[in-house]
């Protein structure tokens, strides 16, 4: 069931998305705290729930692509699961504008030197991990999300926890 209405969600919101021309301004937050993956197990150490951890850049395509169905799963299974973004080799402004364009809800850090995939493995971007709640990488997907892997990877995380 879960599936249906994250797939309903997800086109009514691209749709909307489409039609519109402006985006509601988000009130100005800051700088994302800068992070490596201490910071991101540390993170999911405190919630004590698994986590799926993405790695993005403003300036990757498929990072924008995914961005929407990361949003969307957020709504749908933020209360099974922690979600944490991973800004890597970017500016703070561009980070900023890009978690305002997308509206990303959940918390991000900044790694400028890519020290997050370089500990978890796997380079490029972007990158999405599935963490269990001891911050041990379950699973890992290189490349762009599409619906089924998203879900398929929470579910699994779900299920183990």
């Amino acid at each position: 069931m879960k599936r249906r209405t994250l797939i309903l969600t997800i086109a009514l919101g691209l749709v909307a998305a489409a039609c519109s021309s402006t985006s509601a301004a988000a009130p100005d937050s800051g700088d994302l705290p800068v992070g490596g993956p201490d910071e991101v197990r540390a993170a999911i150490l405190a919630e004590g729930r698994p986590a799926l951890v993405n790695i993005w850049a403003s300036w990757c395509g498929p990072c924008r692509s995914e961005a929407p169905l990361l949003s969307q799963a957020f709504e749908e299974y933020s209360d099974d699961i922690q979600f944490i973004g991973v800004d890597v080799q970017d500016t703070q402004a561009g980070a900023k504008a890009f978690i305002e364009e997308f509206k990303l809800p959940f918390n991000h850090f900044f790694d400028q030197n890519r020290t997050v995939p370089a500990d978890f493995g796997g380079f490029g971007v972007p990158i999405t991990y599935f963490l269990d709640a001891n911050g041990a990488v379950v699973s890992t997907h290189s490349g762009i999300l599409d619906e089924q892997t998203l879900i398929q990877g929470i579910e699994d995380l779900i299920a183990g926890a």
